[in-house]
């Protein structure tokens, strides 16, 4: 079976959405992937309120949107780093300073920025606070990166954040030895929106690392440091020490630092770094923590220690204890915005705060995609998260047999991903996603190999040939009623396979 080719020229980008609009031209209402003998035939749009949009249905303005894209994508990408602030801050400056008209909430960490983000923001829009919020990567969608009251920007807005800055990103690219990257610009354009807006808090998640990632250029008044483990190693350091050291750029004269559990060394780090600059700090465990915890019927339930007091009862629809931790760690940071701690101690309204937390989605994130058999996305890409993803479905999923479908990377520990995986799975499909960033599908699977034993590895470099041998392994044996099939290792697989599984 041939692999998928890769398109390294970044003027003709070969996306996978692309791949996908070739496939359903005739019937765009549905996407159909034939795979082997079968065919996979689900509704195209996703559920309504998982913040995921799709392509515009105005061929115009979808026209306009790729175009857009292919602009960006022309630039240096995401993983083509020079670790300096210089563009950002010249382009800042230009366009008059936006993300200095509001305050800030800045994330950083290894695991869990994405979904905290998304449960500080639910807080502060249920206390009636107007938010802009800033993450990556995206998992179907690049507008899914800049939201404002909780959805993401339409994508004629995003056509016009674009458009509106073009001509400073120009004069600046004019005046630097390297062009502004595609972060660069896209952060840019997150800033310039949120004072457009004009949002009351910008909550604000690092690309990579900290103080010289491109968002740095805000002075959080709270840094959140979720917890640290090894990832980007070649570009961030060896250890959770050297790592930390990194990410603790974020925490800026006067601020808040919010800490999640965090190895020795990385804990030290950041309180040498909020010494030094006169931080006041919270660390789980010590000023907040988690008093109760159980499973529910579509999530669990938790009773959160929080800075100004206890806050009991509160239902999180999303699984496994690193999204309670990451709950726990969202409330700490909305009270440290709003001045709760040891000096002012009270709670914010626990209805209000009930409400909050129940609103949260977290697309690709244990996300349940399909039923019979069982479908679960989760983008996890290092040993920390699939140790994370693999303790979740154990508690939450009672499955007799486990599939997994992974896609990774090449910069990532696969191995130490796969030996996390494990004891979970009683099979696994290696598979390569579009990006040309991805592992090498023979590479993968040499590894998996190591990890599994020849004849628990499976080999389809096409997704959709992987789902569809996952799905089929999973329903083979009829004593295997309880089987389902867990598509990881990046969030950009797992936004493939969204696509391909999209709920009706």
């Amino acid at each position: 079976m041939s692999k998928r080719p890769q398109n390294d020229d970044p003027d003709n980008p070969d996306t996978f959405d692309e791949i996908v609009d070739a496939e359903t031209e005739r019937d765009p209402d549905l996407a159909v992937i034939e795979a082997g003998s079968r065919t996979l035939r689900t509704q195209a749009g996703p559920p309504q309120g998982d913040g995921i949009p799709v392509r515009p249905e105005d061929p115009e303005v979808d026209r306009a949107l790729r175009e857009v894209e292919k602009e960006l994508a022309g630039r240096w990408p995401e993983t083509q780093l020079d670790p300096s602030l210089v563009r950002i801050e010249a382009l800042m400056d230009v366009l008059g300073s936006p993300q200095r008209s509001y305050p800030s909430i800045h994330i950083t960490g290894t695991n869990g920025k994405t979904s905290t983000a998304r449960m500080i923001e639910a807080l502060l829009a249920a206390f009636e606070l107007r938010t802009g919020r800033y993450t990556s990567p995206h998992v179907q969608s690049v507008t899914e990166r800049i939201s404002l009251d909780g959805a993401p920007i339409p994508a004629e807005g995003f056509i016009e954040a674009y458009r509106d800055i073009q001509p400073y990103v120009e004069m600046v690219d004019a005046g630097q030895e390297h062009r502004l990257s595609f972060f660069e610009v896209l952060t840019a354009m997150a800033y310039a929106a949120f004072a457009d807006a004009p949002v009351d808090v910008a909550v604000v998640e690092v690309g990579m690392g900290g103080s010289w990632d491109a968002t740095n250029v805000i002075d959080g008044q709270v840094a959140v440091v979720t917890p640290i483990a090894l990832d980007h190693t070649d570009r961030l350091g060896p250890t959770p020490g050297e790592i930390a050291t990194e990410k603790a750029g974020i925490v800026k004269q006067g601020a808040t630092v919010v800490l999640a559990q965090q190895p020795v060394d990385a804990a030290q780090v950041m309180l040498k770094r909020a010494v030094e600059v006169d931080a006041t700090v919270a660390r789980e465990g010590m000023e907040f923590g988690i008093s109760a915890r159980e499973l529910a019927v579509g999530g669990q339930l938790l009773t959160l220690r929080g800075l100004g007091g206890e806050y009991p009862d509160v239902f999180l629809p999303l699984h496994g204890a690193h999204m309670a931790h990451n709950a726990l760690v969202a409330l700490a940071a909305v009270e440290a915005f709003f001045g709760i701690g040891s000096q002012h101690a009270r709670t914010l309204d626990i209805d209000t705060v009930r409400s909050a937390f129940a609103s949260v989605v977290s697309p690709g994130r244990l996300e349940v995609v399909r039923q019979s058999p069982t479908v679960i996305l989760d983008a996890a890409h290092n040993p920390a998260g699939a140790r994370a993803v693999a303790e979740a479905i154990t508690e939450t999923f009672g499955f007799s047999r486990l599939i997994g479908v992974v896609g990774a990377s090449g910069d990532k520990d696969m191995k130490g991903f796969f030996e996390a995986l494990e004891p979970l799975f009683a099979e696994v499909v290696v598979t390569q996603n579009s990006s040309h960033r991805a592992m090498d599908v023979d590479e993968l699977a040499a590894l998996a190999v190591e990890v599994f034993g020849q004849e628990r590895v499976g080999v389809e470099p096409r997704l959709d040939d992987a789902l569809e041998a996952a799905i089929t392994l999973s329903e083979e044996e009829s004593e295997y009623s309880g089987a389902g099939v867990l598509v990881t290792g990046s969030v950009i697989t797992v936004g493939e396979a969204r696509l391909l599984l999209r709920r009706a």
